[in-house]
């Protein structure tokens, strides 16, 4: 198996994913709210409150003023807000004895907002009583748009929205068009803000959200570009979207040759806020398969561009309330992404031989409510590579992990995986780490 040393860089790019602007205040500013308001327990889990602010396109507005005429309903200011992070990781891997870039992450490793940490700028808010806008520029070397989008969503019938979303984004994959489920179903909503080491290779990277969400471990979370059709109420949504894998870094356009279907169902179980979905992508587009951001610096080395096809299904579901008078979330995710040798480039979500899928179960309980969680997740997963009796490697991990909510704007995070199974061979546990631990502090102002 390959090994891949973890350089400093790749280390503190841990921190490079992370919430988007509905944890933030740009709406905060917006709604007149606390940003309690939409959150479950803490930023980004959203409640039903922060399910309706999406679902109508981020255009609630409270006690903001407003700029109106004919045709014209815009907040008196434009909306921005800043997320930063900063923190330390360390892991089990073989630590570097003479560095000649920085310790990899067995030596351990801190990062600071904007030197590796994350350091964004987001701008977002209304753009009419129908149509609201959401933008993430990373603010580094490099600077540049990582995601946007324009939700255009009016009220077409009693209850019911229904509209467009055009979006782009670097690393969030085609469901950053309209999700709102906290299974992971989007890397943004999930138990954990802490996503991982993205510059890992496999068995490595991405540790925490791979760990508590199956379309995480699949690797749905892509560069993609497209168009989302969304319909949505009090009661679920439809979203069908056509997309490429090609993102605002690389600067291409392609035609939209995937496609994403998801349905999500949203209802009451004996006072639990619940809902069930499932997610199914198909179809085939470009690729920049290689193409990566330097997480010190931000600029992008293109990679090669090649077809491949987004082949994938998953399905998920929730349940949110009171437990003995702290607040709980249950989540549970499953997703399966199939061999494709019909396209040269293979299926971008499953690089190996044999069926690509996970099963991963969350729980996260508020010990002091809207000031501290615990956490825990499982996964069992086979990663679809073949072990050498020809059997599918199994890659199982457990996750635990401990919130306390300084400031509603202030979050810090213990967070702690060990993975398991076939594939994580002594040389796989040297190179990548088989455990890692991270301690992270965000602030969003």
């Amino acid at each position: 198996m390959k090994k891949v040393v973890l350089t400093l860089a790749g280390v503190m790019a841990a921190a490079a994913f992370a919430p988007e602007a509905s944890a933030l205040p740009v709406f905060a500013r917006q709604t007149g709210m606390a940003c309690s308001a939409c959150h479950f327990q803490h930023f980004p889990l959203l409640n039903s409150f922060g399910r309706a602010f999406k679902s109508a396109g981020f255009t609630m507005m409270g006690a903001q003023a407003k700029v109106e005429g004919d045709r014209l309903s815009i907040p008196a200011e434009l909306n921005m807000a800043m997320l930063t992070s900063l923190g330390y990781v360390k892991d089990n891997s073989t630590p570097v004895a003479a560095p000649t870039t920085g310790h990899n992450a067995g030596n351990g490793a801190f990062y600071l907002p904007g030197v590796a940490g994350e350091a964004s700028l987001f701008v977002g808010g209304r753009i009419s009583d129908f149509a609201g806008f959401l933008s993430e520029i990373t603010l580094a070397p490099g600077a540049a748009i990582d995601s946007a989008k324009t939700a255009i969503l009016p009220e077409v019938a009693d209850g019911i929205r229904a509209g467009l979303v055009p979006f782009a984004t670097n690393g969030q994959g085609a469901s950053y068009g309209f999700e709102y489920l906290n299974t992971g179903a989007n890397a943004i909503h999930s138990i954990t803000n802490t996503v991982g080491n993205p510059l890992g290779a496999a068995p490595g990277g991405n540790e925490f959200i791979n760990a508590v969400s199956a379309q995480q471990y699949i690797g749905t979370a892509t560069a993609a570009d497209g168009i989302a059709l969304v319909a949505n109420s009090d009661h679920g949504f439809i979203n069908l979207t056509k997309f490429n894998m090609t993102g605002i870094a690389t600067g291409q356009g392609a035609s939209l040759g995937s496609t994403y279907a998801r349905l999500a169902a949203v209802f009451d179980v004996a006072g639990w806020d619940s809902a069930i979905g499932v997610q199914s992508w198909s179809g085939s587009s470009l690729n920049n398969t290689g193409a990566a951001a330097d997480p010190i610096t931000g600029v992008v080395t293109a990679g090669t561009s090649i077809m491949q096809s987004s082949k994938a299904t998953a399905i998920d579901g929730q349940m949110q309330g009171d437990l003995g008078g702290m607040p709980t979330g249950f989540y549970f995710s499953y997703a399966t992404a199939p061999v494709d040798t019909a396209v040269a480039g293979g299926n971008a979500f499953n690089a190996g031989t044999l069926t690509k899928s996970s099963f991963n179960v969350d729980a996260e309980i508020g010990v002091i409510p809207e000031v501290a969680t615990v956490g825990a997740a499982i996964r069992r997963a086979n990663s679809g590579v073949a072990t050498a009796a020809g059997g599918n490697a199994s890659d199982n991990a457990i996750y635990l992990t401990a919130t306390y909510k300084i400031a509603q704007n202030m979050l810090a995070r213990l967070s702690y995986v060990k993975q398991s199974g076939d594939v994580w061979t002594a040389a796989a546990t040297g190179a990548t780490g088989s455990q890692t631990t991270a301690i992270n502090l965000y602030t969003l102002f």
